[in-house]
């Protein structure tokens, strides 16, 4: 994984390099192209001034002459124009040039052979106003006038044809540019490309790995909850098997209670009914006190009962659950002082559902007693096509069945009994008092509802 991680780390650096030679490349090409292209401009401009210069001189020159053959002022009209744009015309001349040392000597020949062809036009024109005629047919009939016009030619022409040549130069860069960046980009696309592909390639990878963790994490986890099932199904059965065995030492202790000390009080009590017939009645103290020792055992006989009633109730075994379930709501009425409504319906349960239903009825008028304070109390047995639903309600204050629900074990072991024989507890408090309701099957067809709270 951490191989993977880092060749990861190295394709997306090469992609980022790769991003910014892409971005320098195109960077470099147009840098290299407008400067080409600005060349290319001001070449095409210093070869049409160069043009527009040979024109007016050509225009100014053809003005003169016309104007002193034929003595019309109209021909001086080109003649002024062209003289005018000249000295504009050189001035951008020298702008364009002022940076190319290599042009300047001929530059500077061209300018002073035009100052000296304009000077030569405007000692013809003055001599003409001034009357001179042989003067200025002289003038005009002498070669010096061609010879300036080729220099100004040839001067122009070697400028003209060096703009011609730095215009082809620029079409040139601006070609290589093109050429460069296109190549330049196709590597670097190429080389992202490829990058890419690593990438994806290593993804799927790493995504093929990550399946692979998850489905050990998810084996070790299907193992985990099997383990966790097999040793909470274990604890179960211990806590069943611990439960049982709590209830057989109950019915043990309560026979030997029966059997044992219920002999012995009977026995006493059938030797003080003896010792008290043969006293006679002059023996008053003695009877008195005969009859305090009779009390002393039958209460001891009651306390005896009521221990193995509670221990493991007899009335259970022997006269079913329904007259258990009122002999126990009566004499919990009778000590508590709680008023106590039943609703016992007739059920066909076998003997551990019945005994967990006692054990819910009796832990929780135990719970109401100790913590609820209530006043009323309603019991209710009802039967269903396959399973009876036992309720306990009282109207005393409620609790947090949240909070409690790790630290009450007495709800804990009521809610692992009714589990245990297949049942589900459902328990439900408020401020108005708190239901606990059971939910068991009877073994007949049916199941269990999926609302426990339906009763």
């Amino acid at each position: 994984m951490k191989r993977i991680s880092n060749k990861m780390t190295v394709n997306i650096a090469g992609a980022l390099v790769a991003v910014f030679c892409l971005i320098g490349i195109n960077e470099l090409a147009y840098d290299r192209s407008v400067a080409a292209m600005d060349e290319l401009s001001t070449t095409e401009l210093a070869r049409s001034s160069l043009q527009r210069l040979l024109q007016d001189v050509l225009d100014a020159e053809t003005g003169q002459r016309g104007y002193l053959l034929s003595d019309d002022p109209r021909y001086l009209e080109p003649y002024n124009a062209a003289i005018a744009d000249i000295g504009h015309t050189q001035d951008i001349l020298r702008e364009l040039f002022v940076d190319k040392p290599e042009h300047l000597p001929t530059l500077g020949t061209l300018s002073r052979t035009v100052q000296q062809k304009l000077t030569e036009m405007d000692l013809s024109l003055r001599m003409k106003r001034e009357g001179k005629e042989d003067a200025w047919k002289f003038v005009l009939t002498t070669d010096v006038g061609k010879e300036q016009m080729d220099t100004i030619r040839t001067s122009a022409s070697q400028l003209i044809a060096s703009s011609q040549k730095q215009r082809d130069q620029s079409y040139v860069d601006i070609r290589q540019s093109l050429i460069a960046a296109r190549i330049g980009i196709t590597i670097v696309a190429g080389i992202g490309f490829l990058a890419f592909w690593l990438y994806l390639r290593q993804s799927a990878a790493l995504s093929l790995a990550d399946q692979r963790q998850q489905v050990a994490l998810q084996a070790e986890r299907d193992l985990l909850g099997v383990q966790v099932r097999e040793r909470t199904e274990r604890l179960a059965e211990l806590a069943t098997h611990l439960q049982q065995v709590r209830e057989d030492e109950r019915a043990h202790l309560a026979r030997e209670l029966h059997d044992e000390l219920g002999a012995l009080l009977t026995a006493a009590k059938l030797d003080v009914a003896r010792i008290k017939a043969r006293l006679g009645a002059d023996s008053a103290d003695m009877q008195q006190r005969i009859q305090h020792l009779v009390d002393t055992l039958n209460s001891g006989i009651a306390l005896k009962r009521r221990i193995i009633e509670d221990l493991r109730p007899s009335s259970l075994s022997n006269l079913g659950l329904l007259p258990s379930l009122e002999i126990l709501t009566r004499e919990f009425e009778r000590r508590s002082g709680l008023i106590i409504a039943s609703n016992l319906e007739a059920v066909v349960l076998d003997e551990p559902t019945q005994l967990t239903v006692y054990r819910l009825v009796q832990e929780s008028l135990t719970n109401i007693a100790k913590y609820a304070q209530a006043t009323h109390v309603n019991i209710s047995l009802l039967n269903y096509p396959g399973h009876v639903v036992a309720k306990v309600q009282d109207d005393g204050q409620g609790f947090d069945t949240e909070s409690i629900k790790n630290s009450s074990h007495g709800l804990a072991g009521m809610r692992h009994r009714v589990e245990a024989s297949g049942g589900r507890l459902v328990i439900d408090s408020g401020p108005a008092g708190t239901t606990i309701s059971a939910v068991l099957p009877t073994g007949s067809t049916g199941g269990l509802p999926d609302d426990p709270n339906f009763a």
